[in-house]
């Protein structure tokens, strides 16, 4: 069985042991092996090693390179997905009701929009920050699926007939989603300038941008609307959409890792920044995104309808969020509230797709990373 020859990096701690001349012919190599252990050590989150190449060997942030490496296998494309019974329903009014023709509207209009703050984010803000390549790395890989999101959401558009002016529009007039994206806008900008980060008032200024945009924003607010959108997939009802919404999900479920495992990492290596008054801070910026995404939910589910009851989206956005506090390390704001939409982690398994055109079922490869998805991924 051939081997992958990356693999023998894939849980390297230190530099190997290694000689320090070779001898090639009548020329003699000089190996410093304090040196490289040194530029190992060197490595860090930010404040490390600056290099002109982008080396990633020997890695320091396994994490990141192992999700790289899920995130490229789960790649697709929105044209792959056939969009014709969404039309079909689009221009139905017996079969879709107006709540459900809104929630579709702010679905699309609310992510054209976050997507590309979420992506701008990472390429203009942390990527910058950051110094060890293999964050780089993945990092790239999380810009670049922002990118397809964003795709999805014009194939959307431009297979309904829904006028892109009225998502501009939306983005301006309705003051939740105004609301929501000033919440995390005014976290990034205030890492657009030359920063000192040796300062650690600097340090929790980045920590505290990984924790919205991964934690508060694609881990918690987002989940509002994943849900309903999925709940009316669940009912047959825009299964294009809903597929996309999907792999959008799965996406996020690996972002939210990301986002995580580099606060933890900038948190752990600069102990002097997570202080008890810092970590309160934290908790309380959870507390203000739940609070914006409850007052969004109700706005996009103004009336229950089949299968969508607004209590169970308001609990949700607790749940979500005590996971996302939990998985940093935090205090839960709702200790003991149960899971609502249990079928959600469902939504996360993409071994097997239906094709609603001709009816059978297709088997995807790349949907191997899912296996093992549970509630605590979400």
């Amino acid at each position: 069985m051939r081997t992958d020859p990356r693999s023998r990096f894939q849980n390297a701690t230190r530099p190997p042991a290694m000689q320090k001349t070779f001898q090639v012919g009548s020329k003699s190599f000089l190996l410093d092996q304090a040196k490289a252990e040194a530029a190992f050590s060197a490595k860090k989150v930010i404040n490390g090693r600056e290099t002109m190449t982008f080396n990633l060997l020997p890695l320091k942030y396994q994490w990141a390179y192992d999700l790289y490496r899920k995130m490229k296998a789960n790649h697709w494309e929105p044209e792959d997905i056939p969009m014709g019974k969404d039309i079909e329903q689009w221009r139905d009014e017996k079969t879709v009701a107006d709540v459900e023709r809104w929630i579709i509207r702010m679905g699309i209009g609310y992510f054209s929009a976050a997507e590309g703050i979420v992506g701008d984010n990472i390429q203009h803000v942390v990527r910058e920050l950051v110094t060890a390549p293999e964050l780089k790395l993945v990092l790239g890989r999380h810009a670049h699926e922002e990118n397809i999101h964003a795709d999805s959401l014009l194939y959307m558009i431009a297979s309904l007939g829904i006028n892109p002016h009225e998502c501009e529009a939306m983005f301006e007039d309705i003051p939740t989603i105004v609301r929501k994206n000033e919440f995390v806008t005014r976290t990034s900008h205030s890492l657009r300038r030359d920063l000192d980060l040796t300062k650690p008032e600097n340090k929790r200024l980045l920590a505290k941008n990984c924790f919205v945009f991964g934690q508060c924003m694609e881990g918690t607010q987002f989940y509002g609307l994943f849900g309903m959108v999925l709940s009316l997939y669940r009912q047959n009802k825009f299964p294009g959409i809903g597929q996309m919404f999907r792999y959008t999900l799965r996406d996020e479920s690996n972002h939210i890792e990301v986002f995580r495992n580099l606060f933890m990492d900038l948190v752990d290596e600069n102990r002097e920044i997570w202080t008890p008054e810092f970590k309160e801070e934290l908790r309380q910026t959870m507390l203000e995104a739940i609070t914006l995404e409850k007052e969004f939910i109700r706005d996009c589910l103004p009336v229950n309808a089949v299968g969508l009851r607004l209590e169970d989206f308001l609990t949700y956005i607790d749940y979500i969020a005590d996971r996302r506090l939990e998985g940093c390390g935090l205090a839960l704001l709702n200790p003991g509230v149960k899971n609502p939409l249990p079928w959600l982690a469902e939504m996360m398994d993409i071994k097997k797709e239906q094709n609603f055109f001709e009816g059978r079922v297709t088997e995807y490869q790349k949907s191997s990373a899912l296996a093992g998805t549970n509630d605590a991924d979400l």
